[in-house]
């Protein structure tokens, strides 16, 4: 059945409003400077450096947990069932990795950037070029889908139409993180992710005692119950099987022992606008509290957003799979529906902030400040709010054209940052534990992540050019390409790419004394506190996919 649209009562207006005011404020709070001091890059950018333990944790869920996951993770629980939670349950175990092997190298050298990183350990060529592929995809991928599926919830709940609502989520995104930069993003996200898990426990709620016709915590359990006996028997199945319709999608092991592993290491290790929290911390053991405090969170989200979306099946059957989690909304009473949308309003105002931050970072450190290395800090931040405007304005302009026609665009935003992701991890993997990797290695491993992926992706398209056909073997091979499940596409490249940069790298003769990147004196030792709750949460994944194997 399709549930009727929803409209804002004014105590849920009166709500909404309250938060948009209430985060504005806030950020003006914790953007102000001491007197007679000028915000610099360093203050803008990384929020001079002083992020606690706690904002570290809660942004990095915030930057990540946006309208991807609330309504496009949501509608592929819809479709595919807790499967999907793979990649919030393996983002755990990857954060842990992240905080003690790839962290303590970034805070030890006082990275401002990924670019940056690879500039002082390989030349300035690689940064320039993986500048401009994180720019392109996370403008035209990243930024474009948060705005899309944003704006998608927003007229479903509102009424507004959805041009419309790109619009103002861009215009209160740039009011609330322009002037502040990543310290108000960073601080202001603690309220963010409150709202974000107090809405997810609402709306999760609200579905399971709507299945039991008890309002009720025992109501709520015996709708989960319902859940497990009623919706289709894969919905329930971590590890899908080849006759899965979503194999494709999740290709059985490859989530636990395979090219998820690339997805995610690429995402939580080297991503521009997740590490950065990271690069912001008071310390390297400030910065594995904060991460241990991420990791924890990421094994609550799929109960608060895969979940409702596997209610949804039973709830409203046959609707668009991106609807579902808009759809549910429509089953909360006045008051209730306010704090949802607030909380959903805040997941992705809290996202599209850190992303234009980001990329605002990207391009002034990497790009404008390579050709005009005299600009002063202060011309620094203006072109970094500059550059954060025109991002939200092109996404804003191109959102429809490239996100509006797919069904499931969490699986178009994996499959196309795909593309790059298995050359990213190769050239950080050997750029940090390898010394023999040059630049040389890193440019093959990068151009030849996107060729194989795109050969890949194409293929069945290039099988049918005339000359390919002349050839049977060479057709027959890229149309079998094409087929391959786009995780397992990752893990194939990364491995094709680590091949070609080891061999790119030893044949050319290594020039150490470019290198300004300290990687080998670098302290991995952890606290007894990280190490314990690290040991719990890898006992609870575990129990999980031992549970729903």
């Amino acid at each position: 059945m399709h549930l009727a649209n929803m409209h804002l009562s004014t105590i849920d207006i009166a709500v909404v409003c309250c938060y948009f005011l209430f985060i504005f404020v806030l950020a003006q709070l914790v953007s102000r400077e001491k007197k007679g001091h000028q915000k610099n890059a360093s203050d803008y950018f990384l929020a001079s450096r002083a992020l606690p333990w706690w904002a570290i944790g809660t942004s990095l869920i915030a930057a990540n947990i946006s309208a991807e996951q609330l309504i496009g993770m949501s509608g592929s629980g819809y479709a595919i069932g807790l499967a999907i939670a793979s990649y919030e349950w393996m983002a755990a175990l990857t954060l842990l990795i992240v905080g003690v092997f790839f962290l303590p190298v970034f805070l030890k050298n006082e990275i401002y950037t990924m670019p940056e990183f690879l500039a002082r350990r390989y030349g300035p060529n690689i940064q320039f070029v993986m500048a401009i592929l994180w720019l392109l995809m996370y403008v035209f991928v990243n930024l474009t889908s948060i705005l899309w599926l944003g704006s998608t919830a927003f007229s479903t709940v509102t009424g507004i139409s959805q041009e419309t609502s790109l619009i103002i989520l861009a215009v209160f995104c740039g009011a609330y993180a322009l002037y502040g930069g990543l310290k108000a993003i960073a601080l202001t996200d603690v309220v963010q992710v409150t709202m974000l898990v107090l809405g997810g426990i609402v709306i999760l709620f609200i579905a399971l005692t709507h299945l039991s016709g008890d309002v009720s915590v025992l109501g709520a359990f015996h709708g989960f119950q319902m859940l497990l006996h009623k919706v289709p028997d894969n919905h329930f199945h971590m590890i899908l099987h080849p006759d899965n319709p979503f194999y494709k999608d999740l290709p059985g092991l490859s989530v636990i022992l395979g090219g998820m592993w690339v997805a995610n290491l690429s995402y939580w290790g080297f991503n521009q606008y997740i590490i950065q929290r990271g690069l912001a911390a008071k310390s390297i053991h400030e910065a594995q509290k904060g991460i241990v405090l991420a990791a924890f969170l990421k094994l609550l989200i799929p109960l608060l957003v895969v979940v409702p979306g596997i209610a949804a099946v039973l709830i409203a059957p046959g609707i668009k799979n991106d609807q579902a989690y808009p759809t549910l909304m429509t089953l909360l009473p006045p008051g209730l529906l306010g704090i949802v949308f607030a909380a959903l309003t805040a997941a992705i105002i809290a996202s599209l902030g850190s992303k234009v931050n980001s990329i605002a970072t990207i391009f002034t450190m990497d790009v404008f400040k390579t050709f005009n290395k005299k600009t002063s800090e202060k011309g620094l931040v203006i072109t970094g709010r500059i550059t954060a405007i025109t991002a939200l304005i092109i996404a804003v302009l191109v959102a429809k054209p490239l996100i509006g026609g797919f069904d499931q665009a969490f699986q178009f935003i994996q499959d196309f940052s795909g593309f790059f992701t298995p050359g990213i991890c190769v050239i950080f993997l050997l750029g940090m534990f390898w010394k023999r990797a040059t630049e040389a290695g890193a440019l093959v491993a990068a151009v030849g992540s996107v060729a194989i992926s795109g050969v890949c992706y194409l293929g069945a398209a290039i099988a049918n050019i005339a000359a390919i056909q002349a050839h049977p073997g060479v057709a027959a091979a890229l149309t079998y390409a094409s087929k391959v499940p786009f995780m397992n596409r990752m893990g194939y490249t990364f491995l094709a790419c680590l091949v070609l940069a080891i061999i790119a790298s030893l044949l050319q003769k290594p020039k150490p004394q470019n290198v300004t990147v300290d990687v080998t004196n670098v302290d991995y030792s952890t606290t007894m506190s990280f190490k314990i709750a690290a040991g719990a949460i890898i006992a609870i994944l575990i129990a999980l996919y031992a549970t729903w194997w």
